[in-house]
C-alpha cells in the first residue's frame, strides 16, 4: 500500500516568496526504426588471434524468414532486454541469440531491443507465408475426446513433455548447422493438414521418416542434454527429448530402442536411438520436431534437402 505524504499547513508572513521554476521534465527515450542486417559469412580463422570489433548498434542475423524457419543473430550493442513480438530472447555475452518463427506466424514480426542508454531499436521482419500441403475431404471430422481413464494416463504423460521443454540445460547446439537424423523416405511432411468439411483438423507437427523396416539407427542432429527419455509413452511410444539450447528442442517419436537417458549429453551425429512403430504409428518410421519455446518449426529449414 502507498502513503501520500500531506505537507502541514503553514502560516505565512506577510513577504512574497517567489514560487519555485517548475523542473523540467525528461525527454521521452527515443525510439529508432531500423532494418535489421543480414550477418555476412564468418571470416576464415587465422593463427593469430584477432580482438572481435565491437557490435553495431543494429540487429544482425542469418537464417531462414519464413513461417516455421529461425533466425541466428545478435542483439544490437548495449541491448538491455531484447524481444521477438512478444517473446523476450535470452542472448549470451557475445549478444547472439537464437529465434524463430511458428507455423502459422503472422507476415511481419519485429525484433526490439531496450539499450542501456534509454533507447528502442525496432527492427521489422518480414516472414514469408508457405503453401502448405493442405487437404479439403468431403467427409465430417470424427468427434475428439479422451475417456478418463484414457486421461489419468496421458495428463502426466502431457505434464512431463511440457516440463521437458522448458528445461534450461547450456546446451549450445543452436549454433551449429543441423544434420539430418538418419536418410530416408520422407513419408510426413511439416504443416500438412486436413480439412473437414471446412473445419480444420490438427497440422502435422513434425517431418516423417522411413527407412522401410525397424531397428534403423538415428543420430542426434545436434549438440544437446536429453531432457526426457521415456519407454511406453500412450501416443508417442518410446519417446526421446533433447533440449539444443535457447529454448530450441527436439523430439523423436516411436523408437523401436534409446541409447541415451535423461541428463546425458549428446553430441552431434551420436546414435541415439533406433526407428521403430512403437506408441501409435501404423509402420516404423521416425517422427522429428522441433520446437522454439511453443513455436513449432520445420526440420527441413535446419538441414536443407536430404542428399
Amino acid at each position: 500500500m502507498s502513503f501520500t505524504r500531506v505537507a502541514p499547513l503553514l502560516f505565512l508572513t506577510t513577504a512574497c516568496i517567489p514560487a519555485p521554476e517548475a523542473e523540467q521534465a525528461p525527454p521521452p527515450p527515443r525510439t529508432e526504426v531500423v532494418q535489421p542486417v543480414r550477418a555476412s559469412p564468418a571470416p576464415t580463422p587465422t593463427s593469430t588471434p584477432v580482438p572481435s570489433p565491437p557490435r553495431p548498434a543494429v540487429f544482425t542475423f542469418a537464417g531462414e524468414l519464413e513461417q516455421g524457419g529461425w533466425i541466428r543473430g545478435t542483439v544490437p550493442n548495449g541491448t538491455a532486454k531484447a524481444m521477438l513480438g512478444e517473446e523476450e530472447l535470452a542472448f549470451d555475452g557475445e549478444g547472439r541469440f537464437f529465434a524463430a518463427f511458428d507455423r502459422d506466424s503472422p507476415k511481419t514480426m519485429r525484433l526490439i531491443a531496450r539499450l542501456t542508454d534509454g533507447r528502442t531499436i525496432d527492427s521489422p521482419l518480414t516472414v514469408a507465408p508457405r503453401a502448405w500441403d493442405i487437404e479439403h475431404v468431403n467427409v465430417a471430422r470424427r468427434p475428439r475426446g479422451s475417456n478418463a481413464a484414457f486421461m489419468r494416463r496421458r495428463q502426466p504423460e502431457l505434464d512431463a513433455i511440457w516440463n521437458a521443454r522448458l528445461a534450461e540445460t547450456g546446451a549450445r547446439g543452436w549454433q551449429q548447422d543441423f544434420i539430418w537424423p538418419v536418410s530416408g523416405r520422407i513419408s510426413g511432411r511439416f504443416g500438412a493438414q486436413r480439412i473437414y468439411r471446412g473445419e480444420p483438423g490438427s497440422y502435422h507437427s513434425g517431418i516423417d521418416i522411413s527407412t522401410g523396416t525397424s531397428g534403423t539407427p538415428y543420430v542426434a542432429p545436434a549438440d544437446g542434454v536429453v531432457v526426457l527419455a521415456e519407454d511406453d509413452f500412450s501416443l508417442e511410444g518410446k519417446l526421446l527429448i533433447i533440449d539444443h539450447g535457447q529454448g530450441l528442442n527436439s523430439a523423436f517419436l516411436h523408437s523401436s530402442r534409446l541409447y541415451v537417458g535423461k541428463g546425458d549429453r549428446v553430441t552431434q551425429g551420436q546414435h541415439i536411438g533406433d526407428i521403430g512403430s512403437s506408441g501409435r504409428a501404423t509402420g516404423p518410421h521416425l517422427h522429428w520436431s522441433l520446437k522454439w519455446r511453443n513455436a513449432r518449426l520445420d526440420p527441413l529449414l535446419f538441414t536443407g534437402p536430404m542428399r
